[in-house]
Order: C-alpha cells, then sequence, then structure tokens
C-alpha cells in the first residue's frame, strides 16, 4: 500500500465525543485484510426490538453484502441484529465467491453472537473484483463478540476508513415528552462519491423506539436532503450502504415527531459534509445553492452538473472565479433554464445577472472569494420557485495520486 494520504485540511480537529447509545455495543480488530497494524474490522450488536432501515446504492453491479442487506431488511427484530463491516476489500464484482463470503462470514457472526443470520448485515468496502479473504474476518470474530463495548464507537469509526484521512462521526439529541433521546452515527467515504440512493458507508444508531417501516421512510426521504445531495467525484459506489438501527431502549416512541426528524437529518447531513470534507485530495469545500428552477427536482440536477464538471472543480482548486463554467454546466445539465435569466453569486459577490455579467462585478472581487476554503457558489434560475443546495469539493492532483497508486 502507498503511503496514506496527510490528513485533509478540511478536516474538524478531532473525532467527536459521541454519546453512548443504549442497546448497542461495538468492537473493532486489526484483520490485515489489506491494511497493515491498523484497525479494519468493526461489529456492532444491537440488542431485541431493535428496527433497522437502509438505502443502497443503484447499481446494475451492486456488491454480495448491498444485495445481501437488501433482502433483510424488515425482518423479525425480536432476536436483535449485528453489523459487521470490513476495510480493504469490496468484496465486489467477486461471483459466487462474493456470496459464498457473505454466507460465512454471516454464520461465523451468528455463531459468535447468536444473532440469527437473518438479522446479520455485512458491507465490505476497497478494491473491487478481488476475492474476500473471509477467513481473516472469521479468526477474528470471537475476539470482536468478546470485546464488545457501548463506548467503543470511535474505534469502529476508524475500522470501516479505506482512503479516507480521518474517522467521521457526529451525534445529536432531542426531547420528545420531556424525554431524551440520543442518535449517533459514523461514516467513511472519501472516493468514488456520488450516490445514488445512497453513498459510501453510513452507520446511525439510536435509542429511540419507532417501528421499521416509519423507520424506513423517514431514512429514505432525510437521505436524498443529506447524502445524496453530495458528490466528490460523480462515481456511485457498488458498495454503497446506510442502515440505521433504532433499538428502542430510550422506551421513548418518536414516530412522526419533528424533533427527532430534525435530530436525525442534523446527524446525516454533519456526516454527509465530512465525506466532502474528505474528498480525495480535497481542498476547498464547496456549496451549491440553485434557486428559481422550475422544480425543486431540477433545481437539484443544475446543482449536480455544476458540483461533478470537472472544469468547475479544477477553476476552483486554482482559485479562478470562472463564472462563464457554471453557465456551462448550467446549459448542459438538461433541467430547463433561460440563459437570459440566469444569476450568478460567488459568496455575496454578484457575478451575473440576468443573463449578463453583473456591471459592479470586479474580478479581484471574485477572485477573494475564491481564496477561502468554504466556497459558496449562488445560481438562480430565474423561470420559478424550485431550490436545492448540494455540497462537492475541489478536483486537485491530490486527487489523481490518490486513485493511481489505490491499488498498489
Amino acid at each position: 500500500m502507498a503511503g496514506a494520504a496527510p490528513r485533509s485540511p478540511l478536516a474538524p480537529a478531532r473525532f467527536p465525543d459521541l454519546p453512548i447509545v443504549e442497546g448497542v455495543r461495538f468492537s473493532a480488530v486489526s484483520a490485515a485484510i489489506k491494511y497493515k497494524d491498523r484497525l479494519d474490522v468493526m461489529l456492532a450488536e444491537c440488542v431485541p426490538g431493535t428496527a433497522v432501515a437502509g438505502v443502497f446504492t443503484r447499481s446494475a453491479t451492486r456488491a454480495a453484502p448491498v444485495l445481501d442487506c437488501q433482502a433483510k431488511l424488515g425482518g423479525d427484530a425480536t432476536a436483535g441484529a449485528a453489523i459487521l463491516v470490513n476495510a480493504g476489500n469490496a468484496n465486489a464484482f467477486t461471483g459466487r465467491n462474493g456470496t459464498e463470503a457473505v454466507d460465512t462470514v454471516v454464520s461465523a457472526v451468528t455463531a459468535a453472537t447468536g444473532i440469527p443470520g437473518t438479522r446479520v448485515f455485512t458491507a465490505s468496502t476497497g478494491v473491487i473484483g478481488e476475492p474476500l479473504p473471509k477467513e481473516r474476518i472469521t479468526q477474528k470474530l470471537d475476539v470482536l463478540a468478546r470485546t464488545l463495548d457501548p463506548s467503543a464507537i470511535a474505534d469502529a469509526a476508524s475500522a470501516i476508513m479505506t482512503t479516507d484521512t480521518f474517522p467521521k462521526g457526529a451525534s445529536a439529541t432531542c426531547t420528545v415528552d420531556g424525554q431524551t433521546v440520543t442518535i449517533a452515527g459514523i461514516a467513511k467515504g472519501s472516493g468514488m462519491i456520488a450516490p445514488d440512493m445512497a453513498t459510501m458507508l453510513v452507520y446511525i444508531f439510536t435509542d429511540a423506539q419507532i417501528a421499521q417501516d416509519a423507520l424506513q421512510s423517514l431514512v429514505s426521504d432525510l437521505n436524498d436532503q443529506t447524502f445524496n445531495c453530495i458528490t466528490v467525484d460523480s462515481d456511485t459506489s457498488t458498495s454503497d450502504t446506510l442502515l440505521c438501527a433504532a433499538t428502542g431502549a430510550s422506551g421513548v416512541d418518536v414516530t412522526g415527531d419533528a424533533g427527532f426528524t430534525d435530530a436525525l437529518r442534523d446527524v446525516m447531513r454533519d456526516l454527509a459534509h465530512q465525506v466532502v470534507r474528505d474528498g480525495e485530495g480535497a481542498t476547498k469545500f464547496v456549496e451549491i445553492a440553485v434557486t428559481g428552477a422550475l422544480t425543486d427536482a431540477d433545481a437539484k440536477t443544475h446543482g449536480l452538473s455544476i458540483a461533478n464538471s470537472p472544469l468547475v472543480k479544477t477553476a476552483i482548486a486554482g482559485e479562478d472565479p470562472n463564472w462563464g463554467r457554471i453557465v456551462m454546466a448550467v446549459g448542459k445539465s438538461g433541467a430547463a433554464a433561460d440563459r437570459d435569466a440566469l444569476s450568478i453569486r460567488f459568496g455575496d459577490v454578484l457575478v451575473a445577472d440576468k443573463g449578463w455579467v453583473s456591471p459592479d462585478y470586479r474580478e479581484e472581487d471574485g477572485a477573494a472569494h475564491m481564496k477561502g476554503d468554504h466556497i459558496r457558489i449562488g445560481v438562480d434560475i430565474g423561470m420559478g420557485n424550485g431550490v436545492a443546495t448540494v455540497w462537492t469539493c475541489d478536483l486537485t492532483h491530490g486527487y489523481i495520486t490518490i486513485n493511481a497508486d489505490y491499488r498498489s
């Protein structure tokens, strides 16, 4: 493996102090699946009664663990649930070997924890097309089960990283009927990030009480507002998985509660932003707010067209306020647009106004905004009331270096 990339300049100062979520325990080990001398397998064990919801990649080449997880959602929750994740190997494009590897790992988790295979959810992340060395995982299951700890979520976050330069965690609490409900989540993701139903690997845990169907509806809706609004490189992974487990240990029913919805959205958005901040080679966090589109869907289409444009992203990397590339990206998006109604802002600087460069615009003002590490691009389509915000990062030489060496 090539030397680890330096920590992203956009990374938070430290991993957050995540609260204990009653009803779930974590453990992590080093199994040397690809990486040496680092945690690369994590296990989470949830109490009986835990509801599990999930969203997954819609890639036509989904990995075996994704297909297995999708088939298990909505199952009997009375026996609890387990989540096992390995880093370093995606177990994708591995044919029958991939399915057999999932079955073997699931059986080993059942033997070690007593949780039935129908409630064991696995995920693999890393290199595509190489057989999963499943025995390296199964040999560690007894240790994983024996060392489960409610406070070990930080180790779990570290164990699921691949090209990530920092572990990602977020939490929130809310009050429902005078009682506190806790949410904590972890994520991994750095490259191959362009969500289509879900993105990367994300695991969120809460002690809230909520039925699986209600939780599934909520997670799917919030996913479209958070993880489905980020992109690093326009590539959708074969392995994208988001699971949310509600243990019910608080005894607080959150069904339909707006405060819980807001708290869960905050955690998901925080984790999504951290993924962008750890984009491979990233030096700038970019927020693109689109207004005035015919529909919200059109606004999102325009936003992602801008966010995924290599020309836009390299201009941002070079701190070049090249607003013509924004015009180009809007025009090619496929959503409705009117050249003569389009307005563009860099931060608070009005660059273009209703189809023409603003008479008050000065290039040095646009350039000044581009020198920051949080770039805000505002685009008003001028046609309707549709709005959307998406988030991305710049595209630098670092992205090429990381991915050119990824399998070495």
